[in-house]
């Protein structure tokens, strides 16, 4: 079901510094800062051989990565995103199997300007999952 790995999501507390060590320490292309309202973040995406790297910073205390940022200040790592085909069919057979969509199951616009998800961490072992259709 799931196709390939689109990012995996680096909660920073400070964007520009940390654009800054992926530029500046590891050599990285840096692509443009976006900002993301309704998701309440602040985005860059480092594009890697592979895959690429997106880097969040909340845009205030209401931002849905508040919490996580609360409980690591430094901050870590905070999704991964995958490919899906198609998205309805993708949640449909998720919740079936009994998997939780985060909010109220309607799928936002993403920093890719495709239609997101995001899956309940407790329901993937601890890790919070973005699927994008593509």
């Amino acid at each position: 079901m799931i196709g390939r790995l689109n990012h995996v999501a680096i909660a920073v507390p400070d964007l520009m510094a940390a654009s800054a060590h992926y530029r500046d320490g590891l050599g990285a292309t840096v692509g443009p800062v976006q900002v993301l309202a309704e998701h309440g973040v602040r985005v860059a995406f480092i594009d890697v051989a592979n895959t690429r790297i997106e880097l969040l910073e909340a845009l205030d205390q209401t931002s849905p990565i508040a919490s996580f940022m609360a409980r690591n200040p430094g901050g870590g790592m905070h999704h991964m995103c995958f490919e899906v085909p198609d998205l309805d069919a993708a949640m449909r057979r998720l919740v079936d199997a009994g998997a939780r969509v985060l909010g109220d199951g309607t799928p936002k616009i993403g920093a890719h300007g495709r239609p997101v998800v995001f899956l309940h961490p407790k329901d993937f072992d601890g890790t919070l999952i973005e699927l994008e259709q593509v």
